[in-house]
């Protein structure tokens, strides 16, 4: 008998016996040679004509089981050891889907060797109608606008996404925006829309910016770094380079401040990381995502061994170069994020803290799945079984996939739940914790990265505030010329870590761009 789960307590014993030591501790070193993820980027056109991976499975029911039976393989937890009913009962309640990805294509232009999408474990892709259909985008939008009626929303994020979705035509870019700003209109008048496109870039035209600009959707691009030697992997069908393409759409758009929501860019230990970020400056981002490859225990990233912190090395280089920096030339996100984090303050990401997870996606065919970078981990890893036609996004919420997401340090190891920085990291983002057999309550397989980017940051705001104000009890984020002091590592080792109490999600500023990998 399962025992019931209560807000703040840990979940049951049998699910997760005991804290376990750090994850760097207790796992052999993996391989170097484990694929790397994100990318907007998907290597393949239409596949071949032939059955597909559910071929003789029957009805859709047959297909629905087959997923609960594979989601109870790959991942126990928490497909088999949570009891959502009873985590209701204790008072656990949903949170509202508030971002929505629309599929609207499922093939791209390019062939990029790392793409989470047609690269890694899940090949659903290959099922998926090249486009979304005008009659699913009215499903969707009436979908949507039926969820914000319910819940009150004051606002719900779009996020047009693919494949790449600028290989439809200009005029029918901002068709699915349109059509979800109407329902919305109808079904809950006070709700405001906001909409971004995630490219790769190397489609933008004046033609289509024009469009987007019209309807209000502002432009995500993401890139490797800002030379071409950072993007040898972004290559189209042929192997030839999108990097020139993709730099001749991203000047365009610095030409369009209004309509440039930033720049998303994976961590890539092969380049220097302030060569990255100075290049990528040179396209005036507002705003750069950098994001860590998605790996898991399984499918661990390349460079990662016990005792070393190789992602965290990178990123530290980059941010004593923005933190020091005279100007603040633009917003790194993951930087911002943390700090916030560190003083109490509620963000919206899904890849540190403990904010409930808030994202569905709808794919071309009108199946509603959780977040795309669970297609690192295994084949069909995002499904959920449900469509637009037999599904509102409310059933959503009790899906186990999604309700692990939102029960903050209850979906947490043991470890985790035990570790000062819990409120900051939130155990990483969801599908680095990743292991087959055992699913996602494992800490992040960047663990110590993150512990050691997480203190040294805190002791960077610590002596920022003790700088511009000394009699101050409590830090506060800002820039500050004064240099780092000597004996960093130690410094870092000690520093406070202001620990928040969990808070409701709030709204992600307008001007951030989408928290989805493109």
């Amino acid at each position: 008998m399962r025992r019931a789960v209560t807000s703040g307590t840990p979940l049951p014993a049998p699910d997760d016996p005991t804290p376990t030591p750090p994850p760097d501790l207790t796992d052999p070193a993996p391989s170097d040679t484990a694929p790397t993820a994100p990318s907007d980027a998907a290597p393949h056109p239409d596949p071949p004509a032939g059955p597909g991976p559910h071929a003789g499975l029957g009805p859709r029911v047959d297909v629905a089981v087959a997923q609960q039976v594979r989601h109870a393989r790959h991942a126990p937890w928490p497909y088999t050891r949570l009891d959502v009913a009873a985590a209701r009962a204790a008072g656990h309640r949903p949170h509202p889907i508030r971002q929505f990805v629309l599929k609207t294509r499922s093939r791209c232009n390019l062939a990029c060797t790392y793409c989470y999408v047609y690269e890694m474990a899940d090949q659903g892709w290959r099922e998926q109608p090249p486009a979304m259909t005008p009659a699913t985008i009215a499903r969707a939008a009436q979908r949507i606008a039926e969820h914000a009626a319910a819940h009150d929303l004051p606002r719900v994020d779009l996020v047009l996404h693919g494949g790449e979705p600028l290989l439809s035509a200009p005029a029918q870019l901002a068709a699915p925006v349109d059509a979800v700003r109407t329902a919305v209109a109808g079904a809950a008048p006070a709700t405001r829309v906001t909409a971004t496109v995630q490219t790769n870039g190397t489609l933008l035209t004046r033609g289509r910016l024009t469009a987007l600009a019209a309807a209000g959707i502002r432009v995500g691009v993401s890139l490797d770094g800002g030379l071409p030697a950072h993007n040898t992997r972004r290559v189209d069908h042929a192997g030839r380079p999108g990097f020139a393409s993709a730099a001749r759409g991203l000047r365009l758009l610095a030409r369009h401040p209004q309509s440039y929501a930033g720049v998303l860019c994976v961590v890539d230990l092969d380049q220097d990381p302030i060569e990255t970020y100075e290049s990528l400056l040179a396209f005036d981002p507002p705003s750069v995502g950098l994001l860590l490859p998605l790996a898991n225990w399984s499918s661990p990233p390349p460079g990662h061994h016990p005792g070393r912190t190789p992602y965290a090395d990178w990123l530290l280089a980059v941010f004593e170069r923005w933190w020091h920096d005279g100007v603040r030339r633009t917003r790194i996100r993951l930087f911002e994020e943390i700090i916030a984090l560190l003083l109490g303050l509620p963000t919206t990401t899904e890849t540190l803290g403990l904010t409930p997870a808030a994202t569905a996606v709808i794919e071309t065919d009108g199946s509603i799945e959780q977040a795309d970078s669970l297609k690192s981990a295994y084949e069909g890893a995002a499904a959920t079984g449900m469509t637009l036609d037999t599904h509102s996004f409310d059933q959503l919420l009790d899906h186990p996939g999604l309700a692990a997401r939102q029960l903050g340090r209850d979906a947490l190891a043991g470890w985790c739940r035990a570790c000062e920085l819990v409120d900051v990291c939130g155990g990483g983002h969801y599908p680095h914790r990743y292991r087959a057999g055992e699913g996602f309550r494992r800490p992040s397989v960047y663990c110590a990265d993150l512990q050691r980017l997480i203190r040294h940051i805190a002791a960077a705001v610590q002596r920022a505030a003790q700088t511009s104000r000394p009699a101050a009890g409590a830090p506060v984020a800002g820039a500050t010329d004064t240099p780092a002091a000597e004996g960093t590592e130690a410094t870092d080792a000690t520093a406070p870590v202001t620990a928040p109490a969990e808070a409701p999600p709030a709204e992600a500023p307008a001007d951030h761009p989408p928290a989805v990998a493109s």
